[in-house]
């Protein structure tokens, strides 16, 4: 007999979760509870968790980690002309439901379960809950192949998107790495250290308990000036930053740009099973090409040295291509509760893919390595 409940937060998990041991920094208990715990996520922010859990005679068996959505910022897949539609029409589009990890793109399990008869009944329960309370719509974002598969064979709308990861294909060095891109690429990107290098700028990384209070207070000036340049607030709290390195510390990879004696950049790259996920970044002092050593060239050198198969460096970017990154594709799936909706927004996702399809094509040919 399979029990399949929710909870409004994840801090009644922690059990349930070490439990399940999803491997996932981004799937556990620390993670949540450090974005729950520093108000990052809750009723003031828009984002109220909604977790929902499997269980068989008291063994946790399944998880899912949901969120009850009043908006639709920090998601990376945008639905905000379907809203539109929906308040058009005298219909409310919010609130509505996600399976994702908050403020990331980070593709990954969205149904932790030991087989897929379970994930059905978990996908049953959840579409039960939606229509039971009335709510418009829910949305799984970035779910790996296997998950996306699985909710479009039930019938959910799937979509498709693109975003650029570094592969680890068992360098040595950054050199060797090189070695694979075509001349264009290689010359572009030893310039672009070239520059760097010339004007001193000494690169450093921190992790574990070489993190101290004051790398996370330089970081998050550096995270906040980001989001001021472009007259947008953080969404996530100072507090969140120390809760993680409270807890996840061996998971964080801060690296810092210093000038002259003192600290000008810094980037937070997290990492999670075999990859690494670089997550935020800023600067309080504008240096061309700064941007690219902080956040793809150190990253990747990391990922060299510590035996990490990918590098994921954050949403979008075709700039990745020259510096070594490939296309992949990313998923989304939806159910949408209206049917009139669902048949307009079935017909919008075709015409989408046939994009995504030429697009994805066309960056596959503008591939940075040799002989593709």
């Amino acid at each position: 007999m399979i029990e399949i409940t929710s909870t409004n937060s994840f801090l009644n998990l922690k059990n349930e979760l070490s439990e399940l041991k999803t491997n996932s920094s981004f799937l556990s208990y620390d993670f949540h509870s450090a974005l729950e715990t520093s108000g990052s996520v809750g009723e003031k922010s828009g984002w109220i968790p909604f977790p929902i859990v499997a269980k068989s005679e008291g063994k946790v068996v399944g998880f899912m980690p949901i969120y009850l959505k009043e908006h639709s910022y920090g998601e990376y897949v945008f639905d905000w002309s379907w809203a539109e539609a929906f308040q058009k029409s005298g219909l409310n589009y919010y609130p509505k439901m996600i399976s994702a990890i908050p403020f990331s793109p980070i593709t990954g399990r969205r149904i932790i379960a030991d087989n897929n008869d379970i994930k059905r009944m978990m996908v049953k329960a959840l579409e039960k809950i939606l229509v039971d309370h009335k709510i418009s719509s829910c949305h799984i974002l970035f779910p790996n192949r296997q998950d996306a598969s699985l909710f479009n064979d039930m019938g959910w709308l799937q979509r498709e998107g693109v975003q650029f990861r570094w592969e680890n294909k068992g360098y040595d060095n950054f050199e060797q790495f090189l070695t694979n891109l075509s001349h264009n690429k290689r010359k572009k990107i030893k310039q672009e250290r070239k520059k760097i290098n010339n004007l001193n700028i000494e690169v450093t990384i921190k992790q574990g308990n070489l993190i101290l209070d004051e790398d996370i207070e330089f970081f998050y000036a550096c995270y906040c000036n980001t989001y001021m340049l472009h007259n947008s607030s953080p969404y996530l709290t100072k507090e969140f930053f120390y809760q993680l390195n409270k807890n996840m510390s061996g998971k964080l990879v801060f690296i810092f740009a210093e000038k002259e004696g003192r600290r000008i950049a810094s980037a937070l790259n997290i990492i999670s099973e075999q990859s690494l996920y670089g997550r935020y970044w800023g600067s309080l002092e504008y240096v061309p090409s700064l941007h690219f050593e902080l956040c793809y060239y150190a990253g990747q050198e990391f990922c060299i040295q510590n035996n990490l198969k990918y590098f994921e460096g954050g949403a979008q970017g075709e700039h990745k291509l020259a510096r070594g990154f490939d296309a992949f594709k990313t998923y989304s799936n939806h159910f949408i509760a209206n049917s009139e909706f669902k048949a307009a927004i079935e017909s919008f996702l075709s015409k989408e893919k046939k994009y995504m399809d030429i697009y994805s094509n066309e960056l596959e040919e503008r591939s940075p390595y040799k002989g593709k």
